[in-house]
């Protein structure tokens, strides 16, 4: 059993390290507990960095925080565009139900005062975000954020 500890020990090091080398330092699965102890790396691995980012929480701690490799929470542009792409599937959840928790973060990266408005404009805009299945990450989030910067009222003051 301490073979196995140390061992775990030795493997978060490296990939903790690994990671800090890399100019992008997350894959697919999106930044967190899983990205550091399984890095960029493509295919199956990113399963199981998004499985152990989910069940210890750490992707939303990382995201909030600006730990476990999840940088750029300082808001504006592009770091909502980077929320909204690591967590597309949750937020088209909650667009679609015009709220909830990926919006109150991304709300917060935007600066935008009200969730509560910036769901109701994001719910009434679904179609224009998401206006196909394929439609690619890079894409919902430009339309998330040129939806949140065309209503002035919502004054998503880090969208400027």
């Amino acid at each position: 059993m301490r073979k196995f500890i140390g061992l775990m020990v030795v493997m978060t090091a490296l990939a903790a390290g690994a990671t800090a080398a890399l100019a992008d330092p997350y894959g697919m699965a999106g930044c967190g507990l899983g990205s550091m102890a399984f890095d960029a790396k493509p295919g199956a691995i990113q399963i199981l960095a998004a499985t152990t980012n989910g069940l210890f929480g750490t992707q939303t701690f990382g995201i909030s925080s600006g730990t476990s490799n999840c940088t750029d929470t300082g808001g504006g542009s592009r770091s909502a565009k980077a929320f909204i792409q690591t967590n597309r599937e949750a937020l088209a959840k909650d667009i679609s139900r015009g709220g909830g928790e990926t919006v109150t973060n991304l709300a917060t990266l935007s600066g935008c005062p009200d969730a509560t408005a910036v769901g109701s404009t994001l719910q009434r805009n679904f179609a224009t975000i998401f206006p196909g299945a394929t439609v690619s990450d890079v894409a919902v989030s430009d339309n998330v954020v040129a939806v949140l910067r065309s209503d002035a009222s919502l004054s998503c003051t880090r969208l400027q």
